[in-house]
Formats: structure tokens, C-alpha cells, sequence
């Protein structure tokens, strides 16, 4: 697992094994939480990759969104690399089809069409993420769709936020982030806003922080 902990980035999920589980259920924790990392260890359930703290060498900073059962706690885990398992992606559009009302089926599938035609493959986080991967409850009235939109470039970032913006759909509201080489990552709305000139700033996610970004600079590295 060492050898893949360069390529961890934020949105991605991983699992514990035994020894990773016992050190985040050790200490003074309230019920909930307990009761929460119980339920994640029994189950095997994934963790998500977070911001990472730049001065901890000794661990992966995860967390855990627990659902409606559980108060809807957020639990920041730190783990250490020889703890973690099995690197994965959030689910892609199919999995989350169910959880969406009839009306806003075919929409859905022909918005995830539309983008594969880009050649952007979406996938699914947030509450409908959580809720396809776990079978748990994480969706109420108003609950945004997630997703997270990996791109090989700025002119696809263009195309695919344009297309989110301009897409004939009766779902839920439609936010995330756009996801690029790099690791870097922006909203997509804060994307389209900052490409029409509308905004003279966009807030840029990385492994560690944010930044503000100003100008297209930054966009070669990618």
C-alpha cells in the first residue's frame, strides 16, 4: 500500500485493515462516533480521502460523513500508511440511478451520456455517493448531487461545466467539482464563472490546502 499512497488524492476511498480499524476505534470518543466506527469496521465500509495535513508524516488524514442514524457526525481519522487497503473511485452514475425519483431517471442517463460523449466519466459523491456505497440513509428533502468530474484539461473542463449548466434536468441540484491531472480541483460552478470572466479569482483544492488563483497560469501545469 506504501507505493500507492503518492496517488492518494482527495475523493478517493480506501479501507483499513484490522490493525487500521483497532487505532482509529482507540480513544475518548462520544457514542455516536463509536458507535459509527463500529458499524464502518463490522461492514468493511470505505473511508474518503481528505485534505491532507502538510506536517503529519505519520498519517493519512480520512474521513468518515456518518448518516442520518448517526447525527450526520463528520469524523477526521488520521491512519497510518501501513493501516490502509484497497484504493477506490465513488460509484459512477449507474449505481445511484435507484436513489432518484422516475422523472429524473432518464434525464439522468442521458446527462451521464452526454459527458461520456465528452469523455468525462463522472463519478458519485457526497449524499448519494454514500448512500449507493453503503445502503445507509444520507439523503433528505433539498440534498445536492455530487459529482466529481475528472478531466484531462481546461478546454474539457469547459465543455463539461458548460454542459452541467445548460442541461435539461428535473434531479436535484447539481454541484461538485471539476477534477484535474494534477490532483488540483475546482467547483464546477466557480469554474464556469471564473472562465466567462465573471469572477476575477477561483479557489483552487489541492492535496494539502487551497489557493486563489488569479490568471490561467497555473492551468499548464496540467
Amino acid at each position: 500500500m506504501a507505493s500507492d499512497l503518492p496517488r492518494l488524492q482527495r475523493h478517493q476511498l480506501v479501507r483499513l485493515t484490522p490493525a487500521g480499524w483497532t487505532g482509529v476505534q482507540i480513544g475518548d470518543r462520544e457514542p455516536l462516533a463509536r458507535a459509527a466506527l463500529a458499524h464502518w469496521a463490522a461492514h468493511d465500509l470505505p473511508l474518503v480521502v481528505t485534505r491532507q495535513r502538510a506536517d503529519d508524516a505519520n498519517g493519512i488524514a480520512l474521513g468518515l460523513p456518518a448518516p442520518t442514524r448517526w447525527g450526520r457526525l463528520r469524523l477526521a481519522l488520521s491512519v497510518p500508511s501501513e493501516g490502509l487497503r484497497d484504493p477506490q473511485a465513488f460509484p459512477e452514475p449507474a449505481a445511484i440511478t435507484p436513489l432518484l425519483t422516475p422523472p429524473a431517471r432518464n434525464d439522468w442517463t442521458t446527462l451521464t451520456a452526454r459527458l461520456a460523449a465528452l469523455g468525462v466519466r463522472p463519478q458519485v459523491y457526497g449524499g448519494h455517493g454514500w448512500q449507493a456505497l453503503t445502503g445507509l440513509t444520507y439523503l433528505r428533502d433539498g440534498s445536492d448531487l455530487d459529482l466529481w468530474l475528472p478531466v484531462r484539461d481546461a478546454a474539457q473542463a469547459d465543455a463539461a461545466a458548460a454542459l452541467l449548466d445548460d442541461t435539461d434536468w428535473r434531479g436535484p441540484r447539481l454541484d461538485g467539482e471539476i477534477g484535474l491531472p494534477d490532483g488540483t480541483a475546482v467547483a464546477w460552478r466557480e469554474w464556469l464563472q471564473w472562465r466567462a470572466g465573471r469572477a476575477d479569482a477561483v479557489l483552487v483544492k489541492h492535496r494539502t490546502g487551497v489557493r486563489l488563483e488569479r490568471d490561467s497560469q497555473w492551468l499548464t501545469r496540467n
